[in-house]
């Protein structure tokens, strides 16, 4: 199974990747990638960047997640979402509280 793999600035360490099963030869026109996320979920996500391409096939272990979850993820709904590890979300909800307490004095 091959899949795209984009971020988002406003997401830190969140990745999405996007099954392409029928790659390369899905290559001809271009399409949004993105488009079998739901509507409310990408709408929060803003501007995407493409990370890289992967041939999961090819690779034997992945570094946050496990490889069977992915594919099994990609397979049954075309994406996965790899959120970031719990400490990194308990150091950016910190850093968020503190902007909003300083922006209440500026």
């Amino acid at each position: 199974m091959h899949c795209d793999i984009y971020k988002f600035p406003k997401h830190d360490d969140m990745y999405v990747y996007i099954a392409r099963p029928d790659y390369p030869d899905d290559t001809d026109e271009i399409r949004d990638w993105l488009g079998v996320l739901p509507k409310d979920f990408r709408a929060g996500l803003g501007r995407s960047k493409f990370v890289m391409h992967l041939d999961l096939a090819a690779t034997p272990t992945l570094a946050r997640v496990d490889k069977a979850e992915v594919l099994a993820k990609l397979e049954s709904q075309g994406y996965f979402v790899q959120m970031p590890p719990q400490d990194v979300m308990r150091r950016q909800a910190e850093l968020r509280a503190r902007e909003a307490q300083d922006n209440i004095y500026d």
